[in-house]
């Protein structure tokens, strides 16, 4: 993710841009972020997320949206996250319908160009979304997911899976996520 020229743009500036732009950008802090190219492992991985995503949800009253849902976070981060998801009746910033503000579960497929900036100041950002239970980071170079669960008391935990026959249990959607599947026929270290 590269930063374009340091110019100060409002909010509303980004968003009037965004909904006509051919490419999506990110936003945060009066700096519009542009958005790299994912490469074939990420969109393979995003393609099998969706697939296990969409068959759980719909047994469930609950709204699934791939990464051209933008999200906004409390601290006016606007971002575009590879997955998000709510079982609870999704929430707008306005009435475009086209900025979630009350996700309770976020996945981010993590990139080289990008994993520092998704595990730090976006990590933090996500985690101060009061509806956000869940976010889980997807490793595309290994068989491995992190998941940060927020915990009945506020605080986060961490929670691994590492390998092929390794699942972890995403409980913002009641859903078991079986690395197996998520990784079929993607080839990686394990």
């Amino acid at each position: 993710m590269s930063t374009l020229p340091k110019t100060f743009v409002t909010p509303e500036e980004y968003l009037e841009r965004e909904r006509k732009a051919e490419y999506k950008s990110e936003y945060y802090n009066g700096e519009i972020l542009a958005m790299s190219g994912a490469s074939r492992r990420h969109n393979a991985i995003a393609m099998h997320l969706y697939g296990i995503v969409d068959r759980h949800l719909r047994t469930r009253k609950c709204h699934g949206y791939p990464s051209d849902m933008r999200v906004l976070a409390p601290d006016g981060l606007y971002t575009y996250p590879d997955l998000s998801a709510t079982c609870e009746e999704p929430r707008y910033a306005d009435t475009h319908l086209d900025t979630l503000v009350n996700p309770a579960l976020i996945v981010e497929i993590l990139s080289p160009c990008t994993e520092a900036y998704d595990r730090g100041r976006k990590a933090r950002l996500y985690r101060s979304m009061p509806s956000l239970r869940e976010l889980l980071l997807i490793a595309q170079d290994q068989y491995e997911v992190e998941l940060h669960r927020r915990g009945e008391d506020g605080n986060w935990m961490l929670l691994n899976a590492v390998g092929l026959d390794a699942s972890i249990e995403l409980l913002s959607i009641g859903c078991t996520l079986q690395l197996r599947e998520l990784y079929e026929n993607i080839p990686g270290s394990d």
